[in-house]
């Protein structure tokens, strides 16, 4: 790689801002959200560098406001993800030769437009589309995405800078090429940042992309379409499709090009594709490379040493921002008998301050879940808990959708640590607490362990510095990001790489050097300076 320890501007987090009343960012957001609002507006796909409409238009709403037409999406068809890989595929030769810096230039030119120009934008589609307040929408949409696009930049110059040792008269290096194909980005609702971040990054490694988000999260996915596009990325390179899944997977997984799959979604999507893949492998020009985040259920445990105050504060926060739509969500907890009259009365004090309603009025906490499917398993899981013997809901537990989505956030308390709430991945504003007898904690952590086929998530609360050890270690293969004396979400790129192991995923760590060597095929290289003249060594001289 030419210019291979060429320095790159030095990541650093950006900063999250307040959105007071009066304050500037305030006031463009405002009218950032009134321009949306003002009209529907028209969301092509784009393949190929054009902007692509079809007669097919599918309508968007505001999950807290249904009524209202947000905008229109083209559906495409299978033509389109034939044209998408088509156009991957043809720019493949040029994108992969581009000099580095360049291919860099292009992402961190979309971080700098993401948290500047666009930054009102952003918040304003990720807030209308996908029902986040604003300091949801903020840490998401722009300050993670604009992270993950930064530190990625970072973690590739390391890894180029990597290079063998060399011996007399040999040379050796390693050429970090892209995969052999294209790459298929599968991307989720719930976060804007999720959906960029998962075709930028096989991209920036020099790959080409056909990127299907979900069609709840389009909005600003077509957002985020144009600042790349804005930025200077070559046709081809990211081709932004809205199609039926199935109908996509069905051609891309049987396409002799397809090279890897970068998913974020379900558990039991991502293992019917990987299943689908391995039923497809001798098709394929070189082994596919598989990277997936699925589900989670997430746990908080707390030891009686803990302070009440400080794990209720986290299971408001944890179980209940963004409707509990994060796979870290908090979703069950153990308490201990000792300490529950205290979080009880901290935790349903403070629910019962929370504002639900529309993410124009900044006042609300809490905002709609995404879709009419989501809400009506949500509402099944609460209608049965209410008949359920050793089940009590103890605060929230009902639901409209009248105007738009909405649950409210609900903490049920059960007497089997087994209840279907305690194991099952609901994805929605409802947390599940088991209260167990203080002497039962290494019964109890056991429970943690084997309860949920999920690793995603968790966290331990405790005083004593020999508890947070014992329990760090007993549940080290339970959470793949593991908090102490903390909410189990928020994960901040280049500070907590974010993934999960057993049913949660690849654990490949999104937003680390590690997520960046999957996309990369690396080729040995060794040139020899004094080429041997004669086949025979020294031990075969005659004495």
């Amino acid at each position: 790689m030419a210019n291979a320890f060429y320095q790159v501007p030095q990541p650093s987090n950006e900063p999250i801002l307040n959105y007071r009343s009066g304050s500037p960012e305030r006031k463009a957001l405002k009218a950032a959200l009134a321009a949306y609002k003002k009209e529907a507006h028209d969301l092509p796909m784009y393949i190929n560098g054009a902007w692509v409409s079809t007669s097919n238009k599918v309508a968007i709403h505001p999950p807290h406001e249904k009524k209202h037409v947000l905008a229109h999406f083209s559906k495409g068809d299978s033509s389109h993800v034939h044209a998408a890989i088509d156009a991957a595929l043809g720019a493949q030769a040029a994108w992969e030769r581009m000099p580095w810096q360049d291919r860099a230039a292009v992402f961190l030119k979309a971080a700098d437009l993401i948290s500047g120009p666009y930054r009102a934008r952003m918040n304003a589609a990720t807030m209308l589309g996908q029902s986040k307040n604003v300091y949801q929408a903020e840490i998401d949409c722009v300050a993670e995405l604009a992270d993950f696009l930064r530190f990625n930049v970072q973690y590739m110059t390391e890894i180029y800078q990597q290079q063998p040792n060399s011996s007399p008269t040999v040379w050796n290096r390693m050429e970090y090429r892209p995969l052999e194909g294209f790459v298929f980005a599968i991307t989720p609702f719930n976060f804007t940042a999720i959906a960029g971040n998962l075709p930028a990054a096989p991209a920036m490694m020099g790959n080409v992309v056909v990127w299907k988000p979900a069609e709840t999260q389009i909005f600003a996915a077509k957002l985020v379409m144009e600042i790349f596009h804005e930025a200077g990325l070559p046709a081809g390179v990211i081709n932004l499709i809205y199609t039926d899944g199935p109908m996509a997977g069905d051609i891309v997984f049987s396409h002799a090009d397809f090279a890897g799959l970068h998913f974020t979604g379900s558990t039991k999507v991502f293992q019917a594709l990987w299943g689908l893949i391995g039923k497809n492998i001798s098709k394929y020009r070189s082994y596919p490379r598989i990277v997936g985040e699925t589900g989670g259920k997430d746990f908080v445990v707390a030891h009686p040493s803990a302070d009440a105050t400080q794990v209720a504060v986290a299971l408001a926060r944890g179980a209940f921002e963004y409707q509990g739509q994060k796979c870290s969500a908090a979703s069950r907890a153990y308490i201990p008998q000792s300490l529950w009259p205290a979080v009880k009365e901290k935790l349903v004090a403070d629910m019962a301050t929370f504002k639900m309603g529309s993410v124009e009025d900044f006042s609300n906490f809490i905002n709609a879940v995404i879709d009419e499917r989501s809400f009506d398993k949500i509402s099944g899981y609460l209608a049965q808990a209410k008949k359920d013997e050793g089940v009590e809901i103890i605060a929230g537990g009902n639901c409209d959708k009248s105007e738009g989505y909405f649950v409210e956030p609900t903490v049920i308390v059960v007497k089997d640590p087994h209840y279907r709430t305690m194991e099952e991945e609901i994805f929605g504003p409802v947390l599940t607490i088991y209260v167990y007898p203080d002497a039962e904690f290494d019964t109890m952590l056991d429970q943690v362990d084997s309860t949920s086929p999920y690793a995603l998530t968790g966290s331990i609360f405790a005083r004593e510095r020999s508890v947070i050890n014992y329990v760090t270690d007993k549940l080290s293969n339970a959470a793949g990001n593991f908090y102490i004396n903390d909410k189990p979400t928020g994960a901040v790129v280049g500070q907590q790489p974010f993934g999960g192991a057993r049913g949660s995923g690849t654990n490949d760590k999104a937003g680390s050097v590690l997520n960046l060597y999957r996309w990369i095929s690396p080729r040995t290289i060794k040139e020899n300076f004094v080429t041997p003249t004669d086949y025979r060594y020294p031990f075969l001289e005659e004495a």
